[in-house]
């Protein structure tokens, strides 16, 4: 498509858009940070300069929420604005199926020139709508720089830049600062082991990896004199890659960090509730692309604008398949956070939270055994679990505290099983009856192979189903 013909789009679809100067897009999705890991979130003990400067211009969420705490699926449902039963790969290592639209494919359509370098973990990059792609080693981030620079001039640009960091393992160079492990605080999750504050430590040399290449983008934005009319993104996909963060429902796992520069964008901070599956209608309408009906999220751009404006008042998470196979589903409105477990008689572990491969999932286990943890850590190393669990997020931050038994929180519960089964009945979610079964024993280094079972939604054929569920409580 020529730039004429864009242009005259943009100028009829919206007028947020400027067609005189289209904007670009930087988004820059980590993999594996929790929020608590980055100084703008108030960790002293990891260095993040670049993210601080670029905060200081732009609109750092507080309150920004994922679909689901597991790499690809979460990346599959940020790219298509759908929940993951939705997407049809909503487990972990499904690829996309070719049927799924994405936003980026409506940004090529409309003449945009699209880039995927670093992790894609969800499907051939062409399929997708990626007009180039790349990836390197260590971090993934190695050739953002090079592909900024080789873009065509004449089109404006969209850039999916995914890194490897933080994921396990970890590389050490010297992009960025090293970490002693008597140093680090340890999250209050996680047991305090030397084992779990070595692999901290490769772990936020990691996180600070992400903002040394934060702080390389944003130099060459400057350089190329096009950093006012660029979008500038930072999320993660999941939480940290420790026990009861990546993969859970807790706010360490589906809250993730989310600065956005750019255009138009105030400047401060705010609590207004926002999804990842709300990125792509967010990044079509600044673009002055039509959202297409099958995606289920709702655009941020009113909150870009004005930190006090809300455009939903409920989020959904939900928790399939990583290695061990779950079914937990979570609803978040208000100060309260609302988790539901299908099959309360197994364990509630991935790879993250019970492979002895794991320094601190090793001594996590063995500190429970020892009777050294508090009732909240050592949780996940029992059975059953919660079949319900009722969390106040403003004064249990870290969800310590279910409330689910307390008589005189029967009103709530009531209202947050209520948002569940509407949203589970309006998107088509179901339990299977055939699931695929666990890869591996419970203690067991992660590896081999395992035979795909019924998907959560295939019984109601969701990935047909294009509403969104309760977007606020009586709607």
């Amino acid at each position: 498509m020529k730039l004429a013909y864009f242009l005259a789009l943009v100028c009829l679809t919206a007028p947020y858009a400027s067609a005189e100067t289209p904007p670009n897009f930087i988004f820059f999705i980590t993999d594996d940070i929790s929020p608590d890991d980055l100084s703008i979130y108030g960790n002293e003990h990891v260095e993040t300069p670049n993210l601080e400067k670029i905060a200081s211009q732009a609109l750092v969420f507080d309150n920004a929420y994922l679909t689901i705490s597991s790499c690809s699926p979460s990346r599959c449902s940020i790219i298509t604005g759908r929940y993951p039963h939705n997407t049809g790969a909503p487990e972990l290592h499904q690829s996309l199926p070719q049927d799924q639209q994405t936003f980026v494919q409506s940004l090529q359509d409309a003449g945009y020139y699209t880039i995927l370098s670093g992790k894609n973990h969800m499907g051939k990059a062409k399929t997708l709508g990626f007009d180039v792609s790349s990836d390197s080693h260590p971090a993934g981030s190695e050739k953002w720089v090079e592909h900024l620079r080789q873009r065509p001039d004449d089109q404006p640009f969209f850039a999916w830049f995914a890194s490897h960091d933080a994921h396990h393992g970890f590389t050490i160079n010297g992009k960025a600062p090293t970490y002693e492990p008597g140093d680090i605080d340890v999250p209050a999750m996680m047991f305090d082991g030397p084992g779990t504050r070595e692999e901290l430590a490769g772990f936020y040399h990691e996180v600070s990896r992400t903002d040394h290449y934060a702080g390389e983008l944003m130099k060459e934005l400057e350089r190329q004199g096009i950093a006012d009319n660029t979008y500038f993104v930072y999320c993660s996909d999941n939480g940290r890659p420790f026990p009861r963060c990546k993969t859970y429902l807790y706010d360490s796992g589906i809250r993730t960090p989310l600065v956005i520069a750019g255009p138009n964008v105030e400047v401060g901070r705010t609590d207004s509730l926002v999804s990842s599956i709300d990125f792509s209608a967010t990044f079509l309408q600044l673009a002055g692309v039509e959202q297409p009906e099958t995606e289920q999220g709702v655009s941020i751009v009113p909150i870009l604008s004005n930190p006090e404006a809300t455009v939903r008042d409920v989020a959904f998470a939900e928790r399939n398949w990583h290695v061990y196979r779950n079914h937990q589903r979570a609803v978040r409105t208000g100060d309260w956070l609302y988790i539901w477990n299908a099959w309360p008689e197994r364990y509630s572990v991935s790879g993250e939270s019970s492979s002895y491969g794991f320094q601190a999932v090793k001594e996590l286990w063995e500190a429970a055994e020892a009777g050294k943890l508090t009732d909240a850590q050592a949780l996940l190393t029992t059975k059953p679990q919660p079949a319900e669990m009722l969390f106040n997020v403003k004064s249990d931050p870290n969800q310590f505290d279910n409330l689910a038994a307390n008589p005189e929180m029967e009103p709530t519960l009531s209202r947050m099983r209520g948002l569940l089964q509407r949203w589970q009945e309006e998107t088509g979610d179901s339990v299977p009856t055939h699931p695929t079964p666990d890869r591996q024993g419970l203690h067991e280094k992660l590896g081999g192979k395992v035979k795909r079972g019924e998907l959560p939604g295939a019984a109601h054929d969701a990935t047909t189903i294009n509403a969104s569920g309760p977007v606020t409580p009586s709607s």
